[in-house]
């Protein structure tokens, strides 16, 4: 899979996912919102990783500068 990701965004993704984390054992979320937001979380992490968003491919959308 070809990269479509800047740093900016994953490290973006990455402090989302930590903010989530943090509300999820602080107890500020749980239930539904939890489960949602903690998938959405591991979504970002995985992403950020990868450097690739499935999302973006179909629009052709990159986040990713020429040189990186």
């Amino acid at each position: 899979m070809r990269r479509n990701m800047g740093t900016l965004d994953r490290i973006i993704r990455i402090a989302i996912a930590i903010i989530i984390g943090i509300l999820y054992f602080t107890h500020h979320i749980s239930g539904t919102a939890a489960i949602v937001l903690g998938i959405i979380a591991i979504a970002f992490i995985l992403t950020s990783f990868v450097g690739t968003c499935p999302i973006y491919m179909p629009f052709g959308i990159s986040t990713k500068k020429e040189g990186q």
